[in-house]
């Protein structure tokens, strides 16, 4: 009986930690920068690590660059040389910034915000309560006694003034 309770709860945690790498919106900004950065590149500079590491430098003095963008450039600008290695062998966006997660977290933690202009209530209703938390968090705004689903629905649609502005 108490061996079926261990393998019954390794596998409830492994199932948990395998939809959690699954998350959509993970590493959602590092991957457009460096998808950007690799679209900067033709194919035989793809290989080359200083180069690549002069395409890093390139994109991330843009000004046109948002903040989240320029928030990886941050994380990004110390550790060129180990985004490069990888970045030069090909491999794939998603998998690079996985692995530059693994020295610096903070990098996967960046994520755009969730549009919500035109949502209208019906719309919002389709939303997970974590994503209507993310929403009010990106907005600077604590929903206290939150509770139910509707009431961070009605918090979301009460601050949506506050939903225009991308800076930290």
């Amino acid at each position: 009986m108490r061996a079926l309770s261990v393998v019954s709860a390794a596998a409830l945690l492994l199932a948990s930690s395998v939809s959690a790498s699954n998350d959509p919106r993970e590493c959602e900004v590092c991957m457009k920068v460096m998808q950007d950065v690799r679209d900067t590149l033709d194919k035989s500079a793809q290989k080359d690590k200083p180069k690549i590491e002069k395409a890093l430098g390139e994109y991330c003095a843009r000004d046109t660059l948002s903040a989240r963008e320029r928030k990886i450039c941050y994380y990004v600008d110390p550790i060129k040389r180990d985004v490069a290695q990888p970045f030069s062998l090909g491999m794939p966006v998603d998998r690079l910034c996985k692995r530059i997660n693994k020295s610096n977290p903070e990098i996967c933690s960046v994520k755009f915000p969730v549009k919500t202009e035109n949502l209208e209530k019906k719309d919002l209703t389709k939303l997970r309560v974590k994503q209507l938390k993310s929403i009010l968090l990106d907005r600077g705004v604590e929903c206290k006694g939150c509770v139910e689903k509707e009431e961070f629905i009605k918090m979301v649609q009460d601050t949506e003034h506050l939903a225009g502005s991308d800076e930290f």
